[in-house]
């Protein structure tokens, strides 16, 4: 039996909730309403000229060749990036929930990457892959492989999705580890006194038992990787080279900043907006269905 909470005076609950929605109003819906103006405008960089051209920027963003590109470039990269950072993350939490001595050392260790900026987090994977001094490619020029992410676009897509991922894989090694240490022993005793195998247990007991937990991290992956990851691509690679790079929010600094397109750039980002909430959109309608509630 749930308990109802009762407030001695009917305005506390939104005093307390006032500082949140001032943020979100102030740092969210203020600044998603002035994109959503600025679209709508022609104005030069510094806005002694203004003039009111309606739907004419999105017009030209969806015939610029460039733009579409970047539009696949950027699913396929946060599809990689997704993956890439939830697999480990699970394989890691399953090895940490089994840890007996050392588990809180453990755990705190591996949270140390989701501390760092992305920025750092890029230089860092920027030094292990660098063509150069990098160790990493290093072992690769031994192994046969040649990489230079600053001439060959498809190295310097992998080094930006490694690096993105790999800030990410503690963020979800936590979700994953919570939500392992939930499960009932009893449940994976019971099965192991029948006779089901390590693997066969994880599959059929304790992976749908994660299944919230994983829908949950596949949302804020995608949109991690979506907006999250501009402080990677801007120290590694810049977009480039060749555009290689360049993902739908990287693009839209770029032609605001560099190119001083305020109102494209502004339509670019209203785009981007609507790609992220209809693919959220998508995910709680269609795979939400099969994810298993306890």
């Amino acid at each position: 039996m749930q308990r109802k909470v009762v407030f001695p005076q009917k305005g506390l609950p939104y005093w307390l909730l006032a500082p949140q929605l001032a943020i979100t109003l102030v740092f969210f819906f203020w600044p998603g309403g002035q994109a959503m103006y600025m679209s709508l405008l022609l104005q030069d960089p510094f806005g002694h000229s203004v003039q009111f051209v309606g739907l004419e920027n999105f017009r030209l963003v969806f015939a610029d060749e460039d733009y579409l590109q970047a539009v696949w470039r950027t699913a396929y990269f946060s599809l990689a990036v997704t993956v890439l950072a939830m697999v480990p993350g699970l394989a890691l939490a399953v090895m940490a929930d089994r840890v007996i001595k050392g588990g809180t050392a453990y755990t705190t260790a591996m949270l140390v990457p989701y501390a760092i900026a992305p920025a750092v987090a890029g230089v860092l994977w920027l030094f292990m892959l660098n063509p150069s001094i990098g160790v990493l490619a290093w072992w690769l020029k031994h192994a046969g492989v040649a990489w230079n992410p600053t001439l060959d676009g498809s190295d310097a897509m992998w080094l930006v999705i490694l690096a993105s991922a790999w800030k990410q894989v503690a963020y979800n090694f936590l979700f994953f580890l919570a939500g392992l240490q939930a499960i009932p022993k009893s449940l994976l005793e019971a099965a192991a006194i029948d006779g089901a195998r390590p693997f066969r247990r994880f599959y059929t007991i304790v992976f749908p038992l994660l299944s919230p937990t994983t829908f949950f991290l596949l949302v804020v992956g995608l949109v991690y990787a979506f907006f999250d990851t501009f402080g990677v691509i801007d120290a590694v690679s810049q977009g480039g080279p060749a555009s290689a790079t360049e993902t739908l929010v990287y693009k839209v600094y770029k032609d605001g900043i560099h190119s001083l397109d305020l109102g494209g750039s502004a339509a670019q980002s209203v785009v981007l907006m609507v790609i992220v909430v209809a693919l959220t959109m998508i995910q709680f309608r269609f795979i939400e269905r099969r994810v298993h509630y306890s």
